[in-house]
């Protein structure tokens, strides 16, 4: 192949990670479809009868896309100037998860059927469609989940640790009724449980301290709903008050991170030339 028809790096760059230029969405929505592919031929095969009659089929078509995958991810690499930034960001880390079920396999048995991972992939959607009031909202969510974090570990921590308070509690209380809470951890679990208002009910008290206890992590158990939800939602408000402007898709081919104004002409995340 002559050597001016391969594309440059910054071409390959343009292609792979932007979807302005037609070369660019062609190729997104080209892997769109593949990996919708691989989605249906994963879940396919988990159908026994169709696996029994296809399972060749599955397999070998399940490899082609596996290694197109790993071709791809092998150029994502490539284009960028700091490769590890794309390797660990959000993409990154999805399009590795992606290939590795299939490879796993070899040493794993059905391993492989964790590829439906790769319905994460589908998000790209949004900017290949110039969907630009979805990537502005997506882009506000991810903000608040940020920016609400602390709030939500310091909440995380605190529920944590009235669960294993009450789990301790209930087992003094109940652990001689023969009711099920045999230990602490299955009694801080019966707690998760019932303080997450699910209630499978395979552990319950049998004493009535026991049950008034279970009332009162019932009732504690609307809060936990409530304040991450709270939390989260005043995040999400603040952070649409500052994002007012349109985006775009370009791509830092530096960090890979999306989401600039329209006039930018340095990345906001890193600092390097758009």
């Amino acid at each position: 192949m002559a050597k001016g028809l391969i594309p440059s790096r910054d071409r390959l760059h343009e292609i792979i990670f932007e979807a302005d230029t037609p070369a660019g969405k062609a190729f997104d929505v080209a892997l769109l479809w593949v990996i919708i592919l691989s989605l249906v031929l994963v879940m396919l095969e988990s159908v026994e009868e169709l696996n029994q009659r296809f399972g060749t089929v599955f397999f070998v078509l399940e490899w082609i896309i596996t290694v197109l995958f790993s071709i791809e991810y092998a150029l994502r690499i490539y284009v960028v100037t700091k490769p590890l930034k794309y390797v660990t960001s959000f993409y990154g880390i999805v399009d590795l998860l992606s290939i590795l079920p299939s490879y796993l396999s070899l040493v794993f048995d059905g391993t492989h059927y964790l590829s439906t991972i790769r319905a994460l992939r589908l998000l790209r959607v949004f900017r290949v469609l110039k969907l630009a009031s979805f990537m502005k909202e997506s882009t506000i969510l991810v903000t608040a989940l940020r920016a609400s974090r602390d709030k939500i570990t310091v909440f995380l921590v605190a529920v944590l640790t009235v669960v294993m308070i009450i789990g301790s509690m209930m087992y003094w209380i109940e652990g001689g009724a023969n009711s099920g809470f045999t230990s602490i951890p299955r009694s801080m679990y019966w707690a998760i449980v019932t303080i997450t208002t699910v209630g499978y009910g395979d552990i319950a008290p049998a004493t009535d301290l026991g049950q008034f206890l279970s009332a009162i992590l019932m009732v504690m158990g609307y809060g936990v709903i409530a304040v991450p939800t709270g939390i989260i939602g005043a995040e999400i408000s603040q952070a649409d008050r500052k994002s007012r402007e349109k985006l775009n898709t370009i791509s830092c081919q530096a960090c890979s991170r999306e989401g600039h104004d329209n006039d930018a002409v340095h990345c906001k995340y890193c600092g390097e030339v758009l």
